[in-house]
């Protein structure tokens, strides 16, 4: 008999925090809501951190990722307990789904299903070109270089093409271990910044509007980004649904990071399946959407 229906899992910082600054306020806002809306739907809700050594996995039905935001520093330990877990547990959103997001050359197999990225080139590790030959065979004029798997903009660089050659000893260490993305700078993020479309079983809910800071095209809080609320068009939802309606399987969750590429058409920049930020507290439809679409899931089981 399991002892819970649903585990939430964070990291250690956000289980039991002893000083409460605004972003770990957000993080404790966003999984009580999650965890009421479960819980009103009859289900038993407990909240732990993944690397927890002395919680029994196999005392829950599912575990629901939420904010397990220091998987992508501690990846090898991640995938370990990834394997072991999902021999003792159900999660949601699946393993098979999770292995598959946690690296960006799911943009490529995305791609190939007609779903519009920036033009992209996808290195493997131990590619032994250069830098600098990557970016002439482009023939793109400035870049973003990131890391494969990576989160919160670890190693993601913007380099215009005439000094490649200042970021060649980075690539190369990166390079030797993991495999990179050599993106199209799309300049409009400069200006119009990046749309995050909340999905929930396949349909839209909400959505925000990420902008960085003065001269910074990253758009996340660590650096400046700021949160902006945010009518989506038509055409913006049919596109995120399009989005996750071409994954592997179906997510019972999924952000969906959208700008606007060179010639202004919508363009995924990332899709989150594994512990986005949601913006559950930006809309109170959101969290009920959240478990009516996990209920759903069981429910087919």
């Amino acid at each position: 008999m399991h002892q819970f229906d649903v585990v939430l899992l964070t990291d250690s910082r956000y289980v039991a925090p002893q000083n409460t600054d605004q972003y770990t306020q957000n993080v404790l806002t966003e999984d009580g809501l999650v965890s009421k809306a479960l819980e009103s739907r009859g289900l038993k809700v407990w909240r732990t951190n993944w690397d927890n050594p002395d919680f029994d996995w196999s005392s829950t039905r599912y575990i629901l990722f939420r904010t397990t935001w220091d998987y992508f520093n501690r990846f090898d330990e991640f995938k370990v307990w990834l394997e072991s877990v999902s021999k003792k547990t159900e999660l949601i959103n699946s393993e098979s789904i999770i292995k598959w997001n946690i690296d960006k050359f799911y943009l490529e197999d995305l791609s190939k299903k007609g779903i519009r990225i920036p033009p992209t080139i996808f290195i493997k590790p131990k590619d032994n070109r250069t830098l600098s030959e990557i970016i002439d065979t482009s023939g793109w004029s400035e870049v973003i270089l990131k890391p494969a798997i990576s989160g919160g903009a670890r190693h993601t660089y913007r380099i215009k093409a005439d000094h490649a050659q200042e970021f060649e000893g980075i690539y190369q260490t990166l390079i030797k271990s993991e495999a990179m993305l050599l993106q199209e700078f799309q300049h409009q993020i400069m200006e119009k910044g990046e749309v995050a479309f909340m999905v929930f079983g396949g349909k839209y809910s909400h959505a925000i509007l990420k902008k960085g800071k003065s001269g910074d095209f990253r758009v996340q809080d660590d650096f400046g980004g700021t949160v902006h609320e945010y009518v989506a068009s038509h055409q913006e939802i049919v596109f995120a649904e399009q989005v996750v309606a071409a994954c592997t399987s179906l997510p019972v969750y999924a952000r969906v990071d959208v700008l606007w590429d060179n010639n202004n058409e919508p363009s995924l920049s990332e899709l989150e399946l594994i512990e986005p930020e949601m913006w559950f507290r930006n809309h109170k439809p959101a969290a009920d959407s959240m478990a009516n679409a996990l209920v759903k899931h069981i429910n087919k089981k």
